[in-house]
């Protein structure tokens, strides 16, 4: 099985190797493990959904 590390992942998903570190430290990629310091990423793994909330700060007319 083939691995990328995270900041192959996150230009691979347009997002920041911070987000990613995230995800792995979250568990929320499948197959993901830790080597040292890097995290291992399968290379077939598809990007998370994003869970986080976004504030609506729109008044009520």
């Amino acid at each position: 099985m083939e691995y990328m590390t995270a900041n192959q992942a996150a230009k691979l998903w347009n997002i920041s190797q911070r987000r990613v570190q995230i995800l792995c430290a979250e568990d929320r990629i499948p197959g993901v493990f830790k080597l040292g310091e890097a995290w291992a990423i399968p290379a077939n793994a598809e990007k998370p959904e994003d869970t986080r909330k976004i504030k609506n700060n729109k008044k009520d007319d």
